[in-house]
């Protein structure tokens, strides 16, 4: 048994396909089928179950795969650790990032660290606030660029305030509030809305405020992607109401309206609060450089 058969066995079980945990770990198909079979035959204990539409952990297996994640937790730390002693920076930051972030520029940031650490890699994962938290807690991501709705803020990770943010109102060019210089959620009321899908932190911030503000709100349009959002407002179909930083980055043709009193999203930096690797206080470091510029 070794450390690269452990690494097929997680693997797979995380993407429930052999031809995936292939790709995922630069190796062809046959040779890690051939590995994992090994492994098999040593343990003497089937690990997986295959069949032509998909693969899942026996029993065994979901005994298994636990502490092979584990070790392999413990042997890439272990080369953390022996680099760190003579100052060098290795092993793979596994960051996540939601779609809206606006507080940072994500590929510079990333250009500044790996300039900084040559030796790291970088992992990227997209997804919404909620999950990627979660990722942090369960060790699968080192840290997040997470957004929140004002009232709400990280829990069971560590985290930092990055920036604040007044979500305005998106509406098509030559709509009716279009001119105006601000509105109120009450003005919004029986408009059509196109918005992250309902349960998201990204959907919770809107949902907030048309809720305090005692307005029912038609969300006839659900997307995972802020620029799928403004092509719908921009073709007439909705109104959305996006960070104004979000809808500055993008080439769709709408206008922006200030709310008054409207919601506040937060951006924050979260990572684990417990054992941070040296990958994520190296990530740390690099962004407090450059909030600092």
């Amino acid at each position: 048994m070794d450390l690269q058969q452990l690494r097929y066995v997680v693997e797979v079980a995380a993407t429930s396909s052999f031809t995936r945990a292939a790709e995922r770990c630069f190796v062809t198909q046959s040779a890690l089928s051939h590995q994992i079979a090994a492994l098999e035959r040593e343990l003497g204990q089937r690990l997986f179950v295959r069949s032509s539409r998909s693969v899942r952990l026996t029993e065994a297996g979901e005994a298994f795969v636990v502490p092979a994640r584990a070790a392999l937790l413990a042997a890439e730390q272990a080369r953390e650790d022996a680099a760190a002693a003579v100052g060098e920076v290795v092993g793979t930051l596994r960051l996540g990032v939601i779609p809206t972030v606006t507080a940072v520029d994500v590929p510079g940031l990333l250009v500044a660290f790996r300039a900084a650490h040559p030796s790291a890699r970088v992992e990227l994962q997209v997804g919404n606030s909620d999950a990627l938290m979660a990722a942090i807690r369960r060790g699968d991501l080192d840290a997040a660029l997470l957004g929140f709705r004002e009232e709400v803020q990280p829990t069971g990770v560590a985290s930092r305030l990055l920036a604040s943010d007044r979500l305005v109102a998106v509406v098509p060019s030559g709509h009716a509030l279009a001119d105006l210089a601000s509105v109120r959620i009450h003005d919004l009321g029986g408009m059509t809305f196109a918005d992250f899908p309902a349960g998201t932190s990204g959907r919770a911030q809107s949902d907030g405020a048309f809720a305090a503000a005692k307005v029912e709100r038609d969300v006839a349009f659900e997307a995972d992607s802020a620029e799928l959002i403004l092509g719908l407002v921009a073709a007439g179909l909705a109104v959305t109401l996006l960070a104004p930083g979000v809808v500055a980055r993008s080439s769709a043709d709408v206008v922006t309206v200030d709310v008054r009193r409207g919601p506040v999203r937060n951006e924050y930096v979260a990572w684990d609060a417990a054992a941070p690797r040296s990958v994520a206080r190296a990530f740390l470091a690099v962004l407090a450089a450059d909030r600092a510029r």
